[in-house]
């Protein structure tokens, strides 16, 4: 009989593809940029735009990417106030080093992304469908998943002050390399996967949850 695969499974993520040589270029809602280098700086429209094995870097305000479609696209030293991937669509993606206050992935459909390395006060993935992530050497004040569909998620060597994962539906989410603070919905981490210790620091929030009453 075949050996059943562990659970949970590891994201299946890989590397940008791009080419040797890079053609500098200038942002522009709804642009079609292929092999494209981008040093974005201000306030950066990129809506709907569609990058193809692009790479950029970026000490900007505001990058808005609503909508947009990014594939092979790396992203490195990226420091923004707001970095909007609302409704995008995300294929081979990876950001890496750099600070970012907000990050918004609501509603982003996404295969295989690795965010490495970053400082984010906000992330969400709220109703976001997310395929083959991870998450690596991040610092994140707060972390939302509220309505999303995960598959094959996992976090190393990162840390998050809270995460809301209310009405998130997940398979194969690995836990573990995340330490969290607090978890706000502690009924929505069914299926998921933690640590003992995780699961020892959280004893107290999971007895509530199942009509415990606590008491020193």
């Amino acid at each position: 009989m075949a050996r059943k695969n562990d659970s949970p499974a590891a994201p299946r993520v890989s590397a940008p593809d791009l080419p040797a040589a890079l053609t500098p270029a200038q942002p522009s809602r709804r642009a079609q940029l292929t092999a494209a280098q981008l040093s974005l700086t201000g306030d950066v429209d990129l809506a709907y735009a569609d990058l193809d094995q692009c790479a950029f870097s970026a000490d900007a305000d505001s990058i808005d990417l609503t909508g947009a479609t990014l594939v092979d696209v790396d992203a490195t030293d990226v420091r923004a106030t707001t970095l909007v991937l609302r409704n995008a669509n995300l294929r081979r993606v990876r950001i890496s080093g750099g600070r970012i206050g907000t990050l918004d992935l609501s509603g982003t459909r996404v295969s295989e992304l690795t965010l490495r390395d970053l400082r984010v006060e906000y992330l969400t993935f709220g109703g976001a469908r997310l395929h083959d992530v991870l998450i690596e050497d991040c610092r994140v004040r707060a972390l939302d998943m509220p309505q999303a569909e995960i598959a094959r998620l996992a976090f190393e060597r990162s840390d998050a002050d809270e995460v809301d994962t209310g009405g998130m539906r997940a398979s194969d989410l690995d836990l573990r390399g995340l330490d969290a603070a607090a978890y706000l919905d502690t009924n929505s981490l069914r299926g998921t996967t933690m640590s003992v210790l995780q699961v020892e620091r959280l004893a107290t929030a999971f007895a509530r949850t199942a009509g415990i009453r606590v008491l020193l």
